[in-house]
C-alpha cells in the first residue's frame, strides 16, 4: 500500500479542548470518505469535556509549520456557533474551504433513540457550485461515547436551507 491510498486522521487538542484534526496521506475524495471522517470526528466529540459547545470546523489545505511527512492539511476549529466568539456569517466568503463541519457535544445533541443518552452529533457540508452543475453534498452522523454509530445519513443535490446545520454552514460561506 502506498502512502496515497490511506487517509490518516489525528485529533489534537489544547487546554483540554478539541482544536482540530491533522489529515495525512490524502484528502477524502468522495462524499462517503468525508462522511467516514465525520464519523471519526463525532466519536472524538463524544468524549466528555473535549467539546464544550457546538463548534464549526473548516478544512485547510495549507500545512502547519514543520509538518510530519505525509501531512496534507488540517481541519481546524473555527469557533463556536453562538456566543461572543461565534463565527460570523460570511467569514469564509473570501476563502471557501473544501469542507465545513459542525460538531455537537453530547450536551447539545438530542439523540435519535431514547437509549442513546450521551450521544454526540455532527454535520458536514461539502459546498458546491450549483450554477456550474456541482451540487452541494452533506452528511450527518450521531455516535455514542463508546463509538457506536446510531445514525448516519448523506445526501447529494442538497438545498442547504433544508436543514438547520447545513443552513448555518452555508450562511458562513455566503458573502
Amino acid at each position: 500500500m502506498s502512502t496515497n491510498d490511506f487517509i490518516g486522521v489525528s485529533p489534537f487538542h489544547a487546554a483540554g479542548a478539541l482544536r482540530g484534526f491533522v489529515i495525512s496521506g490524502r484528502w477524502p475524495d468522495t462524499t462517503k470518505e468525508w462522511a467516514q471522517l465525520l464519523v471519526l470526528a463525532v466519536r472524538v466529540a463524544s468524549i466528555p469535556g473535549l467539546l464544550s459547545t457546538s463548534t464549526v470546523f473548516g478544512a485547510h489545505e495549507d500545512l502547519p509549520d514543520d509538518p510530519e511527512p505525509g501531512t496534507v492539511g488540517l481541519v481546524l476549529a473555527e469557533g463556536p456557533v453562538i456566543g461572543e466568539s461565534a463565527v460570523s456569517p460570511g467569514c469564509f466568503a473570501d476563502r471557501q474551504p473544501p469542507a465545513l463541519m459542525m460538531l455537537h457535544p453530547p450536551s447539545e445533541t438530542v439523540p435519535s433513540l431514547p437509549e442513546c443518552t450521551g450521544a454526540a452529533s455532527g454535520c458536514l457540508l461539502l459546498p458546491g457550485l450549483p450554477y456550474l452543475g456541482l451540487d452541494h453534498r452533506a452528511a450527518w452522523v450521531e455516535t455514542e461515547a463508546d463509538g457506536t454509530v446510531t445514525s448516519m445519513v448523506s445526501r447529494v443535490s442538497l438545498d442547504p436551507n433544508s436543514d438547520p446545520d447545513t443552513a448555518i454552514l452555508a450562511m458562513l460561506l455566503a458573502a
